[in-house]
């Protein structure tokens, strides 16, 4: 896996991207604290509403950063979002309202909005081989799993020194070491359309593929339970159980933990089975998790043992992330290998906006019914979620799915470049199939070869 660190530009690309998403687990951790410390009881409805917003800035601005991919130098375009974020989280420890803490979210998740579709869409160019886009994949999955393990870890041992305002300082650290590091690099541009080719939009790409419109069920369920971890740790936590502010961390860190050590495993395991066969379990696995959680929770359980209640906590936790892991690295696999490099911009930038629509939907969903309902019933409807968006997965990916796929060109002069070579009547022919101007939808039945 560690291979691809040999290539410069890539090992500054993954060293900016751990440094950031650092810097952004101690904020994740510092955010809650605030939330506690402005709103007590109801801070997972405050937090649920300020990462609503993130979610929301994410679904309205990605598709303006796949258009700026395309306009802009992607070095430039990195560097500035990663000084737009800092500037936000220097100033979050100065809030005093919640209405700033929302303003202030915002602005850093719109910058995110411009940062992350543009990154992800640049490895593919870097790492050209699907052997080693896979690894980075694998090494991207553990620089995530550093916001949920690492820097909670960071975190707990920070919050033993100084107040928790001290850790957005930790997070603009991070993103200013990420704009050092991309700053030296000479990035590939995006290409310009072929001259038949032309290029798609990415709505279009997703839409079209039926193992992309299983992937954004997939994205449903793994947003139910990352809303449930992410919302209502701090509320189970502290409230539940009465652990002190550090267990918040550690209770992240677990789901951080099943995170990496799924992601260390993923690239032999997907060698071998194929993305279908691993993304479609662990979704069932998210909602098995949030199953049991609801039941211990509407029993009572938690509450009347509390100490055993601590360490199921945390074996839940590692769990989901564990099955969080599958699903996300399966789904870049599935992006990269749908598309063209001309339309990955496009593809990545629309998938980052109707995946976090999906976190936009279950956040809020998480907070508002963890404050007004409890935990019990925040639970039960984000497992509910989970297991239909996993059986709506399970139904939209074909057992079936090679590359190749068997299609016509009915409508196709004999003499065009695309079928020149194909005597077959309708110009019947099979070659890696891709949604562009040129085959708009998906063969009705594909050949079994």
């Amino acid at each position: 896996m560690l291979s691809v660190l040999r290539d410069r530009t890539y090992r500054h690309l993954f060293l900016a991207q751990a440094v950031a998403l650092t810097g952004t687990g101690l904020a994740t951790v510092a955010l809650a604290l605030l939330a506690y410390d402005l709103a007590g009881a109801h801070a997972g409805a405050v937090l649920g509403t300020a990462l609503a917003l993130k979610m929301a800035a994410y679904v309205g601005l990605a598709p303006l950063a796949g258009a700026l991919a395309r306009r802009v130098p992607r070095r430039t375009l990195l560097v500035g979002a990663d000084l737009v974020r800092l500037g936000a989280a220097l100033a979050l420890p100065f809030v005093r309202e919640l209405w700033q803490v929302y303003a202030l979210v915002l602005l850093l998740q719109a910058a995110s909005a411009v940062f992350t579709p543009a990154f992800q869409a640049t490895i593919p160019r870097v790492l050209p081989r699907e052997d080693d886009y896979t690894r980075a994949l694998a090494l991207s999955r553990l620089a995530y799993d550093l916001e949920s393990l690492a820097s909670p870890a960071l975190a707990a041992a920070l919050l033993a020194l100084v107040p928790y305002g001290w850790l957005f300082t930790g997070t603009a650290a991070g993103f200013l070491l990420s704009a050092l590091l991309v700053l030296p690099l000479r990035l590939p541009p995006d290409e310009g359309p072929g001259p038949a080719a032309g290029r798609v939009t990415g709505a279009r790409l997703l839409l079209a593929t039926p193992r992309l419109r299983a992937l954004l069920a997939l994205d449903l369920a793994v947003a139910a339970a990352g809303a449930m971890v992410l919302v209502d740790t701090v509320v189970l936590v502290r409230g539940g159980l009465g652990r002190p502010a550090g267990d918040v961390s550690l209770a992240l860190a677990a789901y951080g933990a099943g995170s990496m050590t799924a992601a260390l495993l993923l690239p032999r395991l997907l060698g071998r089975a194929g993305d279908r066969a691993l993304a479609l379990p662990a979704a069932g696995i998210l909602a098995a998790a949030l199953a049991l959680l609801t039941a211990g929770l509407a029993s009572g359980w938690a509450g009347a043992h509390p100490a055993a209640a601590w360490p199921a906590l945390l074996a839940l936790w590692l769990c989901l992330g564990a099955a969080t892991s599958a699903v996300l690295t399966s789904g870049g696999r599935l992006l990269r290998r749908s598309a063209a490099d001309r339309d990955l911009p496009a593809l990545f930038a629309a998938h980052f906006s109707l995946s976090h629509g999906c976190w936009l939907l279950t956040y809020p969903l998480a907070g508002w019914l963890a404050s007004r309902a409890g935990p019990a019933a925040s639970a039960a409807a984000l497992a509910a979620v989970t297991l239909a968006a996993a059986l709506a997965a399970r139904r939209l990916w074909p057992r079936h799915d090679p590359d190749e796929l068997e299609h016509a060109h009915p409508e196709l002069p004999a003499g065009h470049p695309h079928v020149a070579a194909v005597p077959a009547p309708g110009h019947r022919h099979s070659h890696p199939f891709r949604i562009d101007a040129l085959h708009r939808h998906w063969p009705a039945r594909p050949s079994a070869g």
